[in-house]
């Protein structure tokens, strides 16, 4: 979407002539580039979300721009209040819906003014940070070599996120300034021990969004890396493509594939779009007696049957079918099938607010057959990584009304999120996509 700015809201003031606003550790710093810095003053009354954190400055909250010349996409700009007083500084696009990504706040300047206005120093004391806190939860070790470094908002680095796999690292961009800071980005990484390789996988579409010319990316991004490698998560080995889905591997749901194997001992387990194998490789591990793994997808099954082998396990108690879901559960149904354990992990069905009643819908309606499938007394692992579903507050109630459209009913036994490593800023709720409900199916 095109941000149009009238030109009476484009002032074209000289920066020195902002000195009758209140002092502040930003403005100061400011004062003193040479070429100036544009100011984006805020709407009376939409100072607070920001100043709370959210990242993410809409050109609706923009009241007028100050500055001569007028930004440029790319350019570092101070965001203020009504009142001109700078509440922060970000990273402005004439072109996004979003104006400006907020980088750092006011106060966090003036306790840290080495970083302010100075976006490489920005970027590589908060990787530093994001490291600091992945090695404090104990990422990578000896059974864990795969695991989100950089997870976007939560790092208080949007539209960045990096998964470390081995001794390579996915860098998945989705913002304007880090194709912009890419040269600055894969500094930070190389830095870190034991990495030698890095993928960059540039979010197309939301780039686009964002007025980047992808015509020409692939050149841009030239990859030397594998497209198979190998990872290890909690003791078990995985051959992920970097050429898949997303990043290549869901890291999120790593504590909630290992819970499933602490439960698994002895029971028969249904794993419905089971891409690669995650949650089916940990119940076998954990012991179950038979495992089913369905899926689409048939590059992810060839990775999910390599899988098998590599952790050396009976093939005679774990298979991988290629099947839609709704059609497997239909035909499962159909033949009075059931199992001890069913996990539904389904793809995005609501990416936007705007599909959310239509993937509720979907959602009920598998849900309501995976109720069927899980055996009187036994557990669904049930999923949604949709964002506008998670942050809806919804997701429960369709599970009620699948329960009752089952004939079933339920008690919730555990809810998790995202894995401790994938952080979440509870002032950019857009951030909240991935939420796991554990059912007892009565």
């Amino acid at each position: 979407m095109q941000l149009k700015l009238s030109a009476r809201l484009i002032k074209s003031l000289p920066i020195s002539s902002l000195s009758s606003t209140p002092s502040s550790t930003l403005q100061q710093i400011a004062s003193s580039h040479s070429k100036g810095i544009a100011k984006v003053v805020l709407k009376k009354g939409k100072t607070q979300l920001f100043k709370d954190g959210s990242p993410m400055v809409y050109s609706g909250a923009v009241d007028r721009i100050i500055g001569r010349p007028p930004p440029k996409t790319g350019d570092i700009v101070l965001v203020a209040d009504g009142t001109e007083k700078p509440i922060g500084w970000g990273l402005y696009n004439s072109v996004s819906m979003f104006c400006v990504r907020l980088m750092q706040l006011e106060e966090e300047a003036t306790r840290d003014p080495a970083c302010a206005l100075d976006m490489k120093k920005l970027l590589e004391t908060r990787t530093n940070a994001a490291i600091e806190l992945r090695r404090r939860l104990g990422l990578p070790s000896s059974h864990t070599n795969a695991y989100r470094l950089v997870n976007s908002e939560g790092d208080r680095l949007s539209g960045l996120i990096v998964d470390v796999f081995g001794d390579l690292a996915v860098i998945a961009s989705s913002a304007a300034w880090v194709e912009n800071y890419k040269p600055e980005v894969e500094a930070c990484i190389n830095r870190i021990d034991g990495i030698n390789h890095i993928n960059w996988r540039p979010s197309v579409d939301i780039l686009k969004e964002e007025g980047m010319d992808m015509s020409d990316m692939k050149e841009v991004h030239p990859s030397t890396c594998p497209e198979i490698t190998k990872v290890m998560e909690n003791g078990i080995s995985y051959a992920i493509s970097l050429v898949g889905q997303k990043t290549g591997f869901y890291a999120d749901q790593r504590e909630n594939r290992q819970f499933i194997s602490t439960i698994s001992n002895g029971q028969k387990v249904l794993d419905i779009c089971c891409y690669s194998g995650g949650f089916a490789l940990n119940a076998a591990h954990g012991g179950a007696i038979d495992v089913t793994g369905v899926d689409t997808s048939m590059p992810a099954l060839e990775l999910a049957r390599e899988n098998i082998g590599l952790n050396n396990l009976d093939p005679g108690r774990i298979s991988f079918l290629r099947e839609d879901a709704t059609q497997f559960m239909k035909g499962a149904l159909s033949r009075n099938e059931s199992w001890d354990i069913v996990i539904l992990d389904p793809p995005k069905l609501a990416p936007r607010k705007k599909v959310l009643q239509n993937a509720s819908g979907m959602y009920r309606n598998m849900n309501s057959m995976a109720l069927r499938l899980t055996k009187r007394g036994g557990l669904l692992m049930t999923c949604s990584c949709s964002g506008a579903m998670t942050q809806s507050g919804m997701f429960l109630r369709v599970l009620q009304g699948a329960a009752s459209m089952a004939g079933r009913k339920i008690s919730v036994l555990r809810e998790a999120g995202a894995a401790s490593d994938h952080p979440i800023d509870p002032s950019y709720p857009e951030g909240a996509y991935l939420s796991n409900i554990l059912l007892r199916v009565l």
